[in-house]
């Protein structure tokens, strides 16, 4: 359940209304048992939201790295809020990142890594991107209204960010929606790995939120080459887009762009 009837009452006239809110609970995040993160979303798809993380945070490469996933405690309970993962005993090289796979693991505007490091942290776990995707601008300007045309929760809320994959011709693959922008990201991004179809190099990444840095980062670990956002860029998420050969725009909406990098 996503949505949860609330009474309002609305100005002027002070009336009464039945009001849709989006649904906001934690969600932890465990490897084998072990706590790695815990972040606040919208209830569902939470195996994805799980392997999106995961992916986009460096622990795993890709679905063979998972053998399983499950929601833990009582079954009965509609609360689901705890997610643990198996991984595979060949990634080895990965466990290490369990300590750091937060969401202060890169940099944020909320903490105090500057740029180049951050930058710098993402190329170990992947290059700069190679090639490009085309697609004509008159066709790049409708993603957003596509988008939100496949926000169902947004269109009863008005509370939640979305995410969704495009192929050049335009067409939506999939679409996920959430409170947290970076965790629509995840989410969609997990549902591809969850298909095996890593790197995300075939698709264009469009949110219906600004581009900040860890949008940015999530997309250019997956191997996404072209970032739509309704909203502007930060100054880092236009630098670490510029050094890894990411296409970002930005303000996309109105039949208008903005072209970063």
């Amino acid at each position: 359940m996503s949505t949860i009837e609330r009474s309002v009452r609305r100005w002027p006239g002070d009336t009464p209304h039945t009001d849709v809110l989006a649904i906001e609970e934690p969600l932890e995040i465990r490897v084998e048992g072990q706590p790695v993160a815990v972040t606040m979303r919208t209830p569902g798809h939470d195996l994805e939201l799980a392997a999106g993380f995961l992916f986009t945070e460096g622990v795993i490469d890709g679905p063979d790295d998972l053998v399983a996933m499950r929601h833990t405690g009582d079954p009965d309970d509609p609360k689901q809020n705890t997610v643990d993962c198996v991984l595979a005993g060949g990634v080895e090289a990965h466990r290490d990142a369990l300590a750091k796979a937060t969401r202060e693991l890169y940099a944020t505007s909320s903490c105090g890594i500057c740029g180049k490091a951050s930058i710098d942290r993402i190329h170990v776990h992947a290059p700069p991107v190679t090639g490009s995707l085309q697609i004509p601008m008159e066709l790049l300007v409708q993603l957003p209204d596509r988008l939100r045309a496949a926000q169902a929760v947004f269109a009863q809320t008005g509370g939640l960010h979305g995410a969704g994959l495009f192929s050049i011709q335009g067409e939506l693959e999939v679409v996920r929606e959430d409170i947290g922008r970076h965790n629509a990201v995840d989410k969609v991004l997990g549902w591809r790995l969850r298909q095996d179809k890593i790197p995300v190099d075939d698709r264009i990444l469009v949110v219906s939120s600004r581009a900040g840095f860890e949008i940015v980062q999530k997309a250019h670990v997956a191997g996404v080459k072209l970032i739509v956002a309704m909203g502007a860029a930060s100054s880092l998420a236009v630098e670490l887009a510029a050094a890894s050969g990411l296409a970002l725009y930005g303000f996309v909406r109105d039949g208008r762009c903005t072209r970063y990098c």
